[in-house]
């Protein structure tokens, strides 16, 4: 369950029942909220992205001021659930009509929570994919993770560091799909085997290559 409150209501409020002018009570949301008292609500949610890929259920909690006939003023709270539609992005709003102050529309700002794995930018989304050096020189199928399971991933041989593969369609769901970018990172063993020191001593001598020789060293 999510609760945001309107953050012009944030904080809370206290007073004397004595020091009440029910008067500029009326007055003040005459003028805030208009003479039926009815005006657009703002509230947000924020939701995982894996929802926002789905589609999911949820249930908000709303506090609201009131005031009475008497004037006296105080606080209303409403629970309300809501659908997150199915590829809904981060900024965008949901209105649900009547649900708002005084039967305005209530107006639901959607954000996502930060995510382990996933950066999203527009409908596509960025992972970092860590690989050994070797998947990385040889190339060949690893898997790699997607918001619907994993998948099998192609790695070109002579891959780079912070090389970007892109996996078409498999971003945010919509009419037109974004895609999955794979942004490798070529991460070394913790600690070498006999076996596999030896093996990168052969290497060193049977290849060759001096990245640093354009630096002139």
């Amino acid at each position: 369950q999510y609760t945001r409150q309107d953050p012009r209501w944030q904080g809370g409020f206290a007073f004397d029942e004595s020091d009440v002018n029910p008067d500029m009570f009326r007055d003040f949301f005459s003028q805030r909220f208009g003479g039926g008292m009815a005006q657009d609500q703002h509230a947000a949610i924020e939701v995982a992205l894996e929802d926002a890929f789905t589609g999911a259920k949820k249930s908000l909690t709303l506090q609201s001021p009131q005031i009475d006939e008497t004037g006296r003023v105080t606080t209303q709270t409403r629970h309300i659930d809501l659908a997150i539609p199915k590829g809904i992005l981060p900024g965008q709003h949901l209105r649900l009509g009547g649900k708002g102050a005084g039967g305005g529309d209530l107006l639901i700002e959607v954000t996502f929570a930060p995510h382990p794995i996933y950066r999203i930018e527009g409908r596509d989304l960025y992972v970092t994919l860590p690989v050994t050096p070797w998947e990385a020189a040889l190339g060949g199928k690893i898997k790699m993770p997607t918001p619907t399971g994993p998948v099998d991933l192609t790695v070109p041989a002579n891959a780079r560091q912070g090389q970007k593969l892109r996996l078409r369609g498999r971003g945010m769901p919509a009419a037109r799909k974004g895609d999955l970018y794979a942004i490798l990172q070529i991460v070394n063993p913790p600690k070498l085997s006999a076996e596999a020191r030896d093996l990168y001593q052969k290497l060193a001598r049977a290849q060759s290559f001096n990245p640093r020789s354009k630096l002139g060293v």
